[in-house]
């Protein structure tokens, strides 16, 4: 058996510039912000990654990170903000000027192109955007008639992330995982990424229950409290005081610099 668990600092190496990252999670739920920080670290130290295209079926404090950072070039989201705490102020600041693509998505496009991935197929058909203006801003996403009933349907195109990085609250040494009550699309993240990497609060001797099982997953990282200041319930509530102070500090690429530079600084010393 292939021993699957490595350390953090290996699991951000393994992300190329230019590829597809999924962030798994829910707004300010269980987000892998732990591999974020070591992400941004090493990003800090070399450069890489860029050019990223960001996919998450809604984006957070962990996305705004990496898009302040100079590390996103694409955005794929249906949902990209702080929730109570407001506006996702580096997203923001960024798209206002036009200087990151944002690919118009919605639930039903992020999730009917999950499924067309799982289903082996190229598209996946639906009734969603029909009526709206949506199609005028995705060129690539087309029509087509169902040879059954005739009925003109959206073909969302399937879509395959090349990496996925999910936070789960325990996994076994084979990767069967726990995921916890919001899963969101982190399932179909598993099933469908070419290559999977769970951070992990808890390592188990073996879980009985996974949300996500072992053969899908390639690695794993022992990350406690690797989701804050997210929440990862039922272990802990997301830290509001950091989010405020984020939303209230950063507005444009200078506050930005100076917030992730005292913030790495005091989770460096936290780990000491």
């Amino acid at each position: 058996m292939t021993e699957k668990w490595i350390t953090m600092e290996q699991a951000a190496a393994q992300v190329p510039s230019g590829c597809t990252l999924a962030l798994g999670g829910m707004t300010l739920y269980r987000r892998p912000l732990a591999f974020v920080r070591a992400l941004l670290k090493r990003r800090l130290e070399t450069g890489e990654p860029a050019d990223l295209t960001l996919l998450a079926f809604t984006a957070g404090l962990e996305s705004d990170l990496l898009v302040g950072a100079g590390m996103v070039r694409r955005v794929r989201s249906c949902y990209f903000g702080l929730e109570i705490f407001g506006l996702a102020p580096m997203f923001t600041y960024l798209a206002n000027r036009g200087e990151i693509e944002i690919v118009e998505e919605t639930e039903a496009s992020l999730a009917f192109g999950l499924r067309a991935s799982m289903a082996g197929v190229g598209f996946m058909p639906g009734r969603g955007w029909l009526g709206t203006d949506l199609p005028r801003l995705r060129p690539d996403v087309q029509t087509i008639i169902d040879p059954y009933s005739g009925e003109e349907l959206v073909a969302f195109p399937a879509i395959t992330p090349d990496i996925a990085i999910i936070h789960a609250l325990s996994a076994d040494q084979d990767g069967n995982a726990v995921l916890g009550g919001n899963k969101g699309v982190d399932e179909e993240l598993a099933l469908t990424a070419r290559k999977v990497i769970l951070t992990v609060e808890q390592r188990q001797p073996e879980n009985q229950k996974a949300d996500v099982i072992g053969p899908l997953v390639n690695q794993l990282v022992l990350a406690r409290r690797g989701a804050a200041p997210t929440s990862c319930h039922p272990l802990y509530p997301l830290d509001g005081e950091m989010l405020l102070s984020y939303a209230e500090q950063v507005s444009d690429p200078v506050s930005f610099n100076a917030f992730l530079e005292r913030w790495l600084a005091k989770q460096a010393t936290n780990e000491i």
